[in-house]
């Protein structure tokens, strides 16, 4: 059987992470690289990983997605903040019919590619994941990595799809599942994104800090609670019991600074409108307030306004 090639837009902790793994397995993969083109492009990636360290010396680095073959699957690690680009991003690597998979943070993201490839060529998927990039090229994979993911529209071709999509993945020695219900993918990631990325920004805290302070983990239990209810009423099928499951594995993983804690202190746009305002909207269309998230939203607005 060929083996899919892929192209990687977004090049960072997950997407130089997933994509030299499937590399690595014999997959033709394509990297959009920006300001560690040219260290990669001469020396290609290393990867400290729990599940292995390996180094990938040589990789298919592209400046520009205009030098990208058209490929079976374009994985979309891209930072939400950057959906603009789409409308140019996309093309070059999708020309030839392939699919899309987005495995971006927040809600929404795969109706935004949908718009530029079809609903039928779409998958979304949400990876549990601590993993940095450390310097050029380098990526420190720290816990987890499973992606679970699934199409946008369900049917036998999509499902067949996301499948040999998941046998390369578990071939290359990423642990992977497939669902067929991927809004409940995307509300139960929530359930840890909102209140650890946002409140990690909010009380200078990383996770090991939110979970290990008494009123902290007050306060992610509550806006955890929040979410659930959101959740449920926008038609996700989430136990009560990942509440408490939630905080428990995040007590078992690394101490680990969020990504949207890391892009504060860089100085980069946080993933807002994503992981916290869409959320809110959508739960405010079903009929349910969010109050505790709501408020965390606006302070985090208002950080990101007025960073010293």
């Amino acid at each position: 059987m060929t083996k899919h090639s892929y192209a990687i837009i977004g090049s960072g902790a997950l997407g130089a992470l997933y994509g030299s793994m499937l590399a690595r397995q014999g997959h033709d993969v394509h990297f959009l690289l920006h300001s560690d083109y040219d260290h990669v492009k001469a020396n290609g990636f290393k990867i400290e990983s729990h599940w292995g360290d390996f180094e990938l010396p040589e990789v298919h680095a592209h400046q520009s997605v205009a030098s990208m073959p058209p490929c079976d699957v374009t994985i979309l690690a891209l930072k939400t903040v950057n959906n603009h680009l789409l409308p140019q991003l996309l093309p070059p690597p999708t020309s030839g019919g392939g699919a899309v998979l987005v495995l971006q943070n927040g809600l929404g993201v795969e109706q935004e590619v949908a718009e530029f490839v079809g609903r039928q060529r779409v998958l979304g998927g949400c990876c549990f994941l601590c993993s940095n990039k450390v310097g050029p090229g380098h990526i420190k994979h720290l816990d987890y990595g499973r992606i679970v993911f699934g199409p946008l529209e369900c049917n036998s071709q999509t499902i067949g799809l996301a499948e040999s999509i998941c046998r390369d993945m578990t071939e290359a020695g990423i642990e992977t599942l497939t669902s067929e219900d991927l809004n409940t993918v995307r509300w139960r990631k929530l359930m840890w994104n909102i209140p650890f990325n946002g409140l990690s920004v909010a009380l200078n805290a990383s996770t090991d800090k939110l979970v290990g302070d008494e009123d902290a983990v007050r306060l992610v239990r509550d806006i955890i609670t929040e979410v659930h209810a959101a959740g449920s009423a926008c038609g996700a099928s989430i136990g009560d019991e990942w509440i408490e499951k939630t905080i428990d594995h995040t007590r078992q993983m690394v101490p680990y600074d969020s990504s949207m804690r890391l892009d504060y202190l860089a100085g980069r746009p946080m993933e807002l409108r994503t992981i916290l305002r869409t959320p809110i909207d959508t739960a405010a269309a079903a009929g349910v307030a969010m109050p505790k998230t709501s408020m965390l939203y606006q302070e985090l607005c208002f950080l990101e306004r007025n960073r010293d």
